[in-house]
């Protein structure tokens, strides 16, 4: 018994080559399909998008503590924070940051002031 393959005649060689096109070929053309069909209506503009409601959170500060200590809290309890008073709040949109600002009273209700854009 040997371990060599039985050589191919040219021409199966020619009729393999030929199978092998024709099935990239197909597979090609239903590439082509999928992208020709893709989306299947219009392009959407930025003005359609902009009822799409985000959630927008401004974040002043973060704290870390052991689990006895978050227990022991009650009314009156402080918390520090780990940023300085000085420094600006996150503005947090969908979960990423895409702003800075100072944290205001208008009114009753706390705002924020923008005071720079983060840029990618």
């Amino acid at each position: 018994m040997t371990d060599k393959a039985p050589e191919k005649t040219e021409s199966e060689v020619e009729a393999a080559l030929d199978q092998a096109t024709e099935a990239v070929r197909v597979r090609t053309q239903q590439l082509d399909e999928l992208v020709e069909g893709a989306g299947g209506g219009a392009a959407v503009g930025l003005g359609q998008l902009y009822d799409v409601p985000v959630r927008l959170t401004v974040e002043v500060g973060r704290a870390r503590l052991p689990l006895g200590d978050l227990i022991r809290l009650g009314p009156g309890s402080l918390v520090e924070l780990d940023r300085e008073a000085h420094e600006a709040a996150d503005i947090l949109v969908n979960g990423k940051v895409v702003a800075r600002g100072e944290v205001v009273t208008i009114g009753e209700h706390y705002g924020v002031r923008i005071t720079s854009l983060t840029g990618e």
